[in-house]
């Protein structure tokens, strides 16, 4: 134990299980972001369509995008992450 850290606490299997989580919607926003960027937005510029006066792969790939993800965001940590105290668990022991 160093400095009052235990590598074995609790804290740290939930902080390195949010840190994948968080991981995870980092990919899937780069993918999402891509896939529309790239995907729709590798033609002619004569042949894009649009979406509320923007082009589609730009309203796709950005602004669903961002809906995509405060939507994903809030459900993890609504329903994935938990309150951790900063507290050490031995430091109240003592």
């Amino acid at each position: 134990m160093k400095h009052g850290i235990d590598q074995h606490d609790s804290r740290f299997k939930i902080a390195r299980r949010e840190a994948w989580i968080g991981v995870i919607l980092v990919i899937i926003n780069f993918v999402w972001w891509y896939g529309f960027a790239y995907g729709l937005g590798s033609g002619p510029v004569e042949e894009y369509s649009s979406v509320l006066g923007l082009p589609a792969w730009f309203f796709y790939s950005c602004v669903g995008g961002f809906i995509l993800m405060v939507i994903l965001v809030t459900i993890a940590v609504k329903y994935l992450f938990k309150e951790v105290p900063f507290e050490d668990e031995t430091e109240e022991m003592n």
